[in-house]
């Protein structure tokens, strides 16, 4: 019997939580959550965790099940979260995907390349060295051991080079490897036991920014203030190096007002919202829907796409 993997993508607050738990209620199936912001347990209000009613309403895998202090990066998660689905597809046909994290959603469906172990003192070292140096001394250090790849990011995406979790992982590899990180990228994909569904939801840009200015609003009347003040000590982790946190991080060292700060949250969560979209849209295999099309019309699409099987 084969095996489905149906998979819900677009924009931050578009309602892919809301229409995964509807799917995974119809198809009496589990939900496996590829949001990298969401993995983290310190991490609640400012990540948009589903609620404990909505985590009732389905099984759910991959939400809070890490630290802010673990070491933790694409290439565990897709280890693990490959691990997880052959254990479920043992017992259903189907599971559900969702999230906005297109590099950890591309990592399930098409595989993700192979890197070398990295010793975690080269790991320590470089985390220090960010904290001391800031983001100029890894992207100094990507264009020293990897120019290939530094430029490539500089003309193709350039908001990378500002990123110090990846940039971090980037000069890891180099120099735990000893070769450039661009010899390990474009390697033969893993093959998978699964079909993929994908479903895109998307809306007019005002509409996602308005959704988007509302959640923050509801972000900070939740006590989004207050978890981020107790996450501050910790402020330099790559976790935390979130839009939400760092802007509230700003805020509390005097160089943000709080207004100015939640107005950066908005305008930064719209910019990754722009890009996410970007991301999704380059699969042409996507079925898109407008986040307010009736859900019995996505069920029938999905149970179509089954049934051609």
């Amino acid at each position: 019997m084969a095996k489905f993997l149906i998979t819900i993508v677009g924009p931050t607050a578009i309602g892919k939580t809301a229409l995964s738990i509807v799917l995974a209620q119809h198809y009496k199936c589990d939900i496996l959550s590829c949001d990298s912001r969401q993995f983290f347990k310190e991490m609640n209000i400012g990540t948009a965790v589903p609620s404990l009613e909505e985590l009732a309403l389905a099984k759910h895998h991959f939400i809070q099940n890490k630290s802010i202090f673990d070491t933790y990066n694409v290439g565990d998660f897709e280890k693990e979260a490959i691990a997880k689905l052959d254990e479920l597809f043992l017992t259903n046909n189907l599971v559900i995907l969702v999230g906005g994290s297109g590099l950890y959603v591309d990592a399930i469906l098409k595989g993700f390349d192979t890197f070398p172990e990295i010793s975690p003192d080269i790991r320590k070292t470089i985390q220090s060295n960010y904290e001391k140096l800031g983001i100029a001394y890894l992207q100094k250090q990507l264009q020293e051991l990897d120019p290939t790849y530094f430029q490539k990011l500089a003309l193709e995406n350039p908001q990378t080079l500002q990123n110090p979790q990846r940039m971090m992982r980037f000069v890891e590899v180099c120099l735990g490897s000893g070769a450039p990180y661009s010899s390990f990228l474009n390697q033969k994909k893993s093959s998978r036991n699964f079909a993929p569904i994908l479903i895109g939801l998307e809306a007019e840009r005002t509409v996602i920014y308005d959704r988007i200015n509302q959640r923050v609003d509801s972000m900070m009347n939740q006590g989004l203030l207050a978890e981020a003040k107790e996450l501050f000590p910790y402020k330099e982790l790559n976790a935390l190096q979130t839009v939400g946190y760092r802007e509230l991080f700003s805020f509390f060292e005097g160089e943000f007002t709080l207004e100015f700060a939640i107005e950066e949250i908005k305008k930064n969560t719209r910019r990754f919202s722009k890009r996410q979209l970007t991301w999704f849209k380059r699969n042409e295999e996507t079925k898109w829907f407008d986040y307010l099309t009736d859900k019995d019309e996505i069920i029938n699409y999905i149970t179509k796409m089954i049934n051609r099987i």
